[in-house]
């Protein structure tokens, strides 16, 4: 007996558009989410502090109705729910409370979003080095406000929170940027395409003067991060820029260099994955409608690939189509029809993104770091104990996790995996795709040893 007609992994822009799409059809949800509301990073908490922070913005507050159209009858969500394996037919087993649950569906479309590409250099472990979106969960969760903070590396969301600190009037010290004047360059020769999403540009424009309107020191083509402690609890950064050596000291430095699909749990689907040159990171192989070569299994929103919230939004909706098409709940002419203003939504948001991806690609050095760098903080495994390990014959991820247990800590690669394999490819090896193994979430062998007989009863 099934659970549900779909299960939803991610209550982030595209769990929940697809969702309320799904239920309105009248199809049966389950909406799975790690958190405590729904919302996922980019309107976290919005349905409890949506009046609360207007520093945080209007479009921080658009999440509002789709948090609200969850409340309907066909949709039931569960949350707290760290969902650790995929299984064929397909099902989905989650933990809660020390308790794991088996469910199933006709469908599960995963959901879950993006995470931040690593930022590993000198220093990047010591206490007051966060990643950016670590303080804006704080922001949206809690209403803390970082003051006098450092914001480096690159990319949009750097512009965003320094323009939310101001407004909340807590303004960073300073921004120190990692794109150069050639990135720059390459990217505006994509501006042309880049113009079907004037509205985004404009907004990143209006960040922009909003910081130097507020008199917030911007370090471009910045290189050479380093960090260490300066007494007191503050960090000294410094780093290079425009050929000379600086220094700045601060309570806290939040350091970026954009996102990247999260992919522990397609990969442990079975999904293909395929190489994106451009955001330098694996994403699932998906189709237009977000279908993957699993049966039964779609993928949306920034999982399957960066895109923003309003893609995400859009991918959602024309993956929920699809499923009802698949359930026979809609004809083929039907999804067709209704997806054409959600297919035309996502193209303008994607039309921004080679611009995106060319003015603020990560630098070289975080993807293959100096070696007294830290590059698995969970077994404390440095750059240099990575290349020993392949001047000792490791030719690949596998090979460098059983010389030097990189990857084998609580987080299971999600912070490190990425970087092995920059060092890996700085050494002339070609990393195979990669795979994830279940769990993928740490659990307890007692839940393991409580669900075997639900197993056995659904088999």
């Amino acid at each position: 007996m099934r659970d549900a007609d779909l299960i939803i992994v991610g209550a982030g822009p595209a769990g929940m558009a697809a969702a309320a799409t799904v239920a309105k059809a009248g199809a049966q949800v389950l909406l799975l989410d790690e958190q405590p509301q729904a919302g996922g990073q980019i309107y976290r908490n919005v349905g409890v502090h949506a009046d609360t922070r207007p520093y945080l913005g209007k479009d921080y507050l658009a999440g509002a109705p789709l948090v609200g159209a969850l409340n309907d009858p066909n949709i039931r969500c569960e949350f707290g729910a760290a969902v650790w394996r995929i299984e064929a037919g397909p099902r989905v087993v989650w933990s809660r409370d020390g308790v794991s649950h088996l469910a199933k569906a006709r469908h599960v479309l995963l959901a879950g979003g993006a995470q931040e590409r690593p930022v590993p250099f000198p220093g990047w472990t010591l206490p007051g080095v966060m990643a950016a979106g670590a303080v804006q969960i704080l922001m949206k969760t809690a209403g803390l406000l970082p003051r006098g903070a450092v914001l480096a590396g690159s990319g949009p969301l750097l512009y965003l929170i320094a323009a939310q600190l101001i407004d909340a009037g807590a303004p960073p010290l300073a921004l120190v940027e990692t794109q150069t004047p050639s990135m720059m360059r390459k990217a505006s020769m994509r501006l042309p395409r880049a113009f079907f999403a004037a509205p985004t540009l404009l907004k990143g424009l209006g960040l922009l003067r909003k910081i130097r309107s507020a008199n917030v020191p911007r370090h471009t083509g910045a290189a050479g991060f380093r960090a260490s402690t300066a007494g007191d609890g503050d960090i000294t950064f410094s780093f290079t820029a425009k050929g000379r050596r600086r220094s700045l000291t601060t309570p806290l430095l939040l350091t970026h260099q954009g996102v990247v699909a999260a992919t522990h749990m397609t990969r442990s689907a079975g999904i293909s994955h395929v190489w994106n040159a451009a955001q330098q990171a694996f994403q699932p192989l998906v189709d237009a409608w977000g279908r993957t070569d699993v049966p039964g299994i779609h993928v949306a929103g920034d999982g399957a690939g960066i895109s923003g919230a309003e893609a995400a939004q859009a991918g959602g909706r024309l993956a929920a189509l699809d499923i009802l098409h698949l359930c026979g709940m809609l004809s083929e002419d039907a999804r067709n029809q209704q997806s054409a203003a959600d297919r035309a939504t996502r193209w303008r948001a994607l039309a921004i993104r080679p611009f995106l991806d060319a003015a603020y690609a990560p630098r070289p050095e975080f993807a293959a770091p100096d070696d007294a760098t830290i590059i698995c903080r969970c077994e404390e495994i440095t750059a240099a104990e990575i290349r020993r390990s392949v001047a000792d014959g490791a030719s690949g991820t596998r090979q460098v996790k059983t010389a030097t247990r990189a990857g084998m800590g609580p987080c299971q690669g999600r912070m490190c995996d990425q970087t092995v394999r920059g060092i890996l490819s700085s050494c002339a090896i070609t990393p195979a795709t990669p795979r994830a193994r279940s769990p993928i979430k740490p659990i307890k062998l007692g839940e393991l040893a409580a669900l075997a007989p639900q197993q056995e009863h659904s088999a």
